[in-house]
């Protein structure tokens, strides 16, 4: 839970800047301004709560629906800046784009991006509607023989175009490789976040040496 005693408003003119970012992928969605009321707000209700330089207190998607539930909201060292994960129910920008930044932001992580949709897919309940097959994601969660079937041949071809010399062809099949090893990791009850974290435990073990 984040100190609001800890922030620094004085340097803004009472204001703190704001980076929201989507907890599940990373991507950063907006960057607006808080005041210790906004963040209150935010605080007490769930849901993020802005101010804005010219239109005042902002509760973000009042009117529109796209309110953003946030997960972790963490100062900066210097106190002045605050980052917020969130889960956006919709659009961040006012245009109607996912991220005021455009597509460049949402590539922030493509793996967890990923990741999120496979997850998703895991979660739906019951059969698809009457004459729709099942993903392809649904059919490989369901069946694990195929599932690690798929993952084995995606291993080959990988191995078999980088033998070649195929750059682009090794690209490919590489893309394909992660994906099936996602959903075979999120079979087994495990994500890129784990991955990911283990990735970075072996970072600080390998620095330590």
């Amino acid at each position: 839970m984040i100190d609001l005693d800890r922030l620094d408003f004085t340097r803004g003119g009472g204001l703190v800047t704001v980076v929201t970012q989507d907890a599940a992928t990373g991507a950063v969605l907006m960057v607006a301004h808080a005041d210790r009321e906004a963040l209150e707000r935010t605080l007490a209700s769930g849901q993020m709560h802005y101010r804005s330089r010219t239109r005042g207190p902002w509760h973000k998607g009042a009117t529109s629906g796209n309110v953003q539930r946030w997960v972790s909201l963490d100062a900066d060292c210097d106190g002045d800046a605050v980052l917020a994960r969130v889960e956006a129910a919709g659009p961040a920008c006012h245009t109607g784009s996912v991220s005021c930044f455009g597509d460049s932001a949402l590539a922030a992580d493509t793996l967890a991006t990923l990741d999120a949709v496979i997850a998703a897919r895991a979660s739906e309940d019951g059969a698809p509607a009457t004459g729709s097959p099942p993903s392809y994601t649904r059919r490989l969660l369901g069946d694990r023989n195929l599932r690690l079937k798929k993952l084995g041949e995606e291993l080959a071809e990988l191995v078999a175009a980088c033998a070649a010399g195929e750059r682009d062809r090794a690209v490919e099949e590489a893309a394909d490789l992660v994906y099936h090893a996602l959903v075979a990791l999120r079979a087994e009850g495990a994500g890129w976040d784990d991955v990911r974290r283990r990735l970075a435990e072996r970072r600080g073990t390998n620095a330590a040496r």
